[in-house]
């Protein structure tokens, strides 16, 4: 498979450099040059396919020629190895768990995935690669658990101080080995910043091979498109329509649902859920995309300003405001919207909603206002006891911890405090041993 940048559609490489560089020239992300359509032998035996079989004949297609076959299955079999069910609230809404893996949110799909993808592409390597991750919440935690003790790879994470929930603060300060921890005095946006920045520095680059394992990085977004085909499979057969409902910050998850819609998926709408920071359900309303400095919200893994992969949402639709809106409704809710939902939820259904989730289930009863006759599927992208600090008072019960997360408390916690300006950083990451 072939990538091009979207900032230079000439700009191609092979799909191996595609994920060991994670960011390409002048700030663009890799797209692949040609998304093939499943044929229909897939679609055959779609439905009695396990989950593993399901991800190595979606990425079989989608990556001939850039893997081996045969190491392509032990990754996605390796990978893939948990569930993603769904759970039905009402006639019309159910809920896609993608928090049943090792660090209990949607990220481990991709965190695992991609450490087995570059651990492959870096047999034989003499130089260590130097994974630089900027979270805002659980990417942290699960890239840290996806590559702790990677052969020949080590993981350098960026977080906003102050603006992860502690239990998160934790998976991702504690484990020590090849994973290091860097907390910014600062927001998400400015942790994405600095990631991106380094992979521009000459000075960087020249002593570390630098890659991403943010959503910036192509090879995130293969795994994540896996779970939307997990999904469609269990509601088999669909007498409604299916609607896909994505809670939403640097929008990797929205965009990995669009690709496998381009790949043959029956889906006739995805709906961007987000908080307050809601520049892309106002550019869906406009046509005009206006970033801005991100707000604190209580759904802090969607405090994004500026969403990078925007620019890959427009490049699937060839930048046609028009294509984009018939693909995707957006809707955005504030903490008191969120608080309220969390609550009802449980009162009427007796189900526990993490606020990134809440916001999800929001919007998806909003949009089938609007269409109905529809079957919603909301993303439930982290176990709600990842955010007991919110959801707690809410519900006024306590939220179960499941025990690898308890195990964490009393871990200590390793991180280096630096301001959120690149000059620090790259002083700090040059004169590390």
């Amino acid at each position: 498979m072939e990538c091009y940048s979207t900032k230079d559609s000439q700009h191609r490489v092979p799909f191996r450099e595609a994920v060991l560089r994670g960011l390409a020239p002048e700030k663009g992300l890799y797209m692949p040059a040609h998304l093939p359509r499943l044929p229909e032998t897939f679609w055959e035996a779609f439905a009695e396919m396990s989950f593993p079989e399901l991800a190595f004949e979606v990425c079989r297609h989608l990556l001939r020629g850039a893997i081996d076959e045969g190491a392509l299955r032990n990754i996605t079999t390796g990978a893939i190895n948990f569930e993603a069910p769904l759970v039905q609230l009402d006639e019309n809404v159910q809920v896609l768990e993608l928090f049943h893996g090792p660090t209990l949110a949607f990220k481990d799909f991709g965190a695992r995935f991609m450490a087995r993808l570059m651990g492959h592409f870096m047999e034989g390597e003499e130089r260590k690669l130097t994974i630089l991750v900027a979270t805002s919440g659980d990417t942290g935690g699960a890239v840290a658990s996806g590559f702790w003790k990677t052969p020949g790879v080590e993981v350098i994470i960026l977080y906003p101080s102050g603006k992860v929930s502690p239990l998160q603060e934790k998976q991702l300060t504690t484990l020590g080995e090849n994973v290091e921890a860097v907390e910014v005095q600062g927001t998400f946006d400015d942790c994405q910043d600095l990631v991106k920045a380094a992979f521009l520095d000459e000075e960087l680059n020249e002593k570390y091979l630098l890659s991403s394992a943010n959503s910036i990085n192509l090879a995130r977004l293969i795994p994540q498109m896996l779970y939307y085909f997990r999904a469609y499979q269990q509601l088999l057969p669909a007498d409604k329509k299916v609607v896909f409902c994505v809670p939403s910050g640097n929008f990797g998850n929205l965009t990995a649902g669009l690709i496998a819609f381009e790949m043959g998926l029956p889906v006739a709408k995805f709906v961007a859920a987000t908080n307050v920071n809601n520049v892309v359900p106002q550019y869906l309303e406009t046509g005009n995309f206006e970033p801005r400095p991100s707000a604190a919200t209580i759904s802090n893994a969607m405090d994004v300003g500026n969403p990078s992969n925007f620019d890959r949402m427009l490049e699937l639709y060839d930048h046609d405001w028009g294509q984009l809106r018939e693909r995707i409704a957006g809707f955005y809710f504030d903490d008191s919207e969120t608080q309220g939902c969390i609550r009802q939820v449980f009162q009427t259904h007796g189900y526990v909603l993490d606020p990134h989730t809440a916001i999800g289930y929001l919007a998806i009863k909003a949009f089938q206002e609007r269409m109905r006759d529809t079957i919603g599927v909301v993303l439930a992208t982290a176990h709600p006891a990842k955010f007991a600090h919110v959801v707690e008072p809410v519900i006024g019960e306590a939220v179960p911890i499941p025990e690898r997360l308890a195990v964490l408390a009393e871990r200590e916690k390793k991180a280096v405090l630096l301001p959120a300006g690149f000059t620090a950083f790259k002083r700090w990451i040059l004169e590390r041993k």
